[in-house]
């Protein structure tokens, strides 16, 4: 605890006070750029990521970056996700997944997690994640590839989950809202978004940042 709360003194002495006019300006309210759904994994931060300020991202974040389709629970996912669209006008939903996931490798290997209950049921958000590595990854015998290409197949799952969601679906159609995929790699910095086109994912800096397209289709073997 003495860590954080050195944290916010040097905050509150040095980073608040210089600037203060952006948090002055922030009282009037917020207008984020993007809602940014990630994984709670403490290796992950998503500001020093994208290089944002307060204001810049709406954020949620839960394990495994999970997205619950609409109507299997009304929890604050669901409401999160209808308030970034329907008030805040997001333009754009990331759903970021990340190397070395332990969520991921929970949902490979069950029997790591059977006595963890809400951990267990959280994951069936995922089923459908792992019936596609179940099936169609059967190729795949290095561990570290298969969790890679589970990361990857569950980020584009949780974006169908998101389509699912009333708010999205229609500012999807309005063509007022475009979603992405990333996978962020924490050992080398590096971030992949997924590129329909060419049914894969490719760097920021090839994909140029485009939206995620409509159709999934797998995404081969993984990195």
């Amino acid at each position: 605890m003495q860590k954080l709360v050195q944290g916010i003194h040097h905050f509150q002495k040095n980073i608040f006070t210089s600037n203060q006019l952006l948090f002055e300006r922030l009282v009037g309210g917020q207008q984020p750029l993007a809602l940014f759904i990630t994984c709670s994994d403490s290796r992950l931060d998503v500001s020093m990521l994208t290089q944002t300020r307060p204001g810049d991202l709406f954020i949620m974040r839960n394990a495994g970056n999970l997205v619950p389709p609409y109507g299997a629970v009304f929890g604050g996912e669901a409401a999160t996700i209808e308030y970034a669209v329907s008030i805040l006008k997001v333009r754009d939903i990331i759903v970021c997944g990340h190397s070395h996931c332990g969520a991921m490798n929970g949902l490979l290997h069950p029997e790591q997690v059977q006595n963890l209950h809400a951990v267990r049921k959280w994951l069936h958000h995922a089923e459908a994640t792992a019936r596609i590595v179940k099936e169609n990854y059967t190729h795949i015998t290095d561990e570290k590839a298969l969790l890679t290409a589970t990361v990857e197949e569950n980020v584009l799952v949780q974006l169908e989950n998101l389509r699912t969601h009333p708010s999205v679906a229609a500012a999807l159609s309005r063509g007022e809202l475009n979603v992405h995929g990333w996978v962020y790699k924490f050992e080398t910095g590096q971030v992949f978004g997924y590129d329909a086109e060419h049914g894969q994912f490719l760097s920021i800096e090839q994909s140029d940042g485009k939206p995620t397209g409509h159709m999934f289709a797998g995404v081969g073997a993984g990195r």
